[in-house]
């Protein structure tokens, strides 16, 4: 297991230069259109990680500047038990709306696997007010790094409900491989393709 660890990190950094040196072309053209929306670019939030540690995860800013306060307003609308998904989020902005589809807003969390905070694969890093009210189960999911992408992802995304999504975390703790996550990251690749429905809003 200490082997697979290693050569989990050796592809995560290896990924992460590769996509932080990809991302400078598409990244640039989007920040012009977020640009135009005014506000920052980029938007940074507090996640809970492996081992129940916290880290800023980056994005880039899909939604209106003051999404925060809205969201308290929209909580009971919902469209994923135990997580807050809502399908139609009316923070979301136009050119939010495309490049979220397309999860292009999660490029600069490559940073993030750089640093070391996440994994290219792995569960979803949890909001604080999710995770203080999850289950036992549930925080087993946090035993390994999140990742950006994940077995939920290409497994439904946002179409999975809280109680499935936990079952293919802790499925894929349990199976966790380098082979494994090579699979993973194909299967998001081609999520990322217009004829797809992953399941991303």
């Amino acid at each position: 297991m200490r082997i697979q660890q290693i050569l989990i990190r050796i592809l995560d950094i290896f990924g992460a230069i590769i996509g932080l040196i990809g991302a400078v072309l598409p990244v640039s053209v989007i920040a012009i259109l977020v640009k135009k929306d005014g506000g920052p670019i980029f938007f940074k939030q507090e996640r809970i990680g492996k081992n129940e540690k916290s880290f800023m995860m980056w994005k880039i800013r899909s939604m209106v500047t003051n999404a925060e306060e809205i969201r308290e307003h929209l909580l009971e609308r919902s469209d994923v038990d135990g997580i807050f998904k809502m399908k139609d989020d009316p923070r979301v902005t136009k050119i939010g709306a495309f490049i979220r589809k397309h999860s292009l807003d999660e490029l600069p969390q490559f940073w993030n696997v750089l640093k070391g905070d996440m994994s290219l694969v792995g569960p979803r890093p949890a909001l604080r007010e999710e995770f203080e009210i999850y289950s036992e189960r549930a925080k087993m999911r946090l035993d390994v790094k999140p990742g950006i992408t994940g077995l939920w992802q290409v497994s439904g995304r946002s179409n999975v409900n809280f109680d499935t999504m936990i079952d293919l975390d802790l499925k894929y703790i349990a199976n966790q491989s380098i082979f494994g996550n090579i699979i993973i990251l194909f299967k998001t690749v081609l999520l990322m393709f217009p004829s797809s429905k992953n399941g991303a809003y």
